[in-house]
């Protein structure tokens, strides 16, 4: 099928298309920016420090390895989200008002560009609540480490402030009906070549061509009643031949 096959099957279709753009398009814009309801996101970085106990460094440990202790933050990512240490932020902060399920859905860990800081983000519909919670879970995951890993090498490099004015982070409303624009168009467009595969009828003189394989010799233009009040009022019929008349010539 030739390019041009296939801009007529789409310009056949156009009005389709462009309704299905609209309509999800709109649908897409009011659910964003009327039902949607908005996510603020807050952030606390701690730093995972050469291994040290109360005192002082231990010597036997090789403490100036930078790939050992990024790759101990790996197991630390993995220790924050565990039931247990949300059980212990549930239970130290209970002003939070939060079950430690719903803690394990909201915070999310990544480390910094692969470097010893990471962060713990928190994700809630009030900031200030995200960043109680970003914070309650450094802290409490910094006094934990020490017991649980038998060594103290984690601090807490910056907290959220809750008292900061941020902006949501979701929905972005342009994204999403920018989203709807693309996967709308496609829809339409396959559409409109599924009906057009679908619709075995005949109605151009190339569906005969491709049909029966012989050219079309002429064809019969349609004729709408418009276009006869039209011919006639600007150009009317006179009688040439008739009873009680003669035969005249138009020059």
């Amino acid at each position: 099928m030739e390019l041009k096959q296939y801009w007529l099957i789409v310009k056949r279709r156009l009005l389709l298309i462009v309704l299905i753009m609209t309509v999800s398009c709109l649908s897409i814009g009011i659910y964003s920016y009327y039902f949607s309801t908005p996510q603020y996101e807050a952030s606390a970085k701690l730093i995972v420090n050469q291994y040290k106990d109360s005192s002082s460094l231990l010597s036997s440990i090789d403490v100036g390895s930078i790939n050992s202790t990024i790759g101990l933050i790996k197991t630390y990512k993995e220790i924050i989200k565990t039931p247990r240490m949300m059980k212990i932020v549930v239970k130290d902060y209970p002003d939070l008002d939060v079950t430690y399920s719903e803690l394990i859905g909201k915070v999310s860990v990544s480390s910094v560009n692969e470097t010893q800081v990471m962060s713990i983000s928190v994700r809630d519909i009030s900031y200030e609540k995200a960043a109680n919670i970003a914070n309650a879970v450094a802290v409490v995951f910094q006094k934990t480490i020490p017991e649980l890993m038998k060594v103290d090498n984690v601090s807490v490099l910056d907290k959220a402030d809750p008292k900061e004015i941020h902006g949501p982070i979701a929905p972005n409303s342009k994204l999403n009906i920018a989203v709807a624009f693309m996967l709308s168009l496609m829809l339409g467009v396959g559409i409109s070549f599924l009906l057009d595969y679908l619709d075995d009828t005949v109605k151009t003189e190339e569906d005969i061509e491709l049909l029966l394989g012989v050219p079309v010799l002429a064809s019969i233009p349609r004729f709408k009643e418009m276009d006869n009040s039209k011919r006639d009022n600007t150009a009317p019929l006179k009688p040439a031949t008739g009873r009680d008349s003669h035969v005249s010539f138009d020059s």
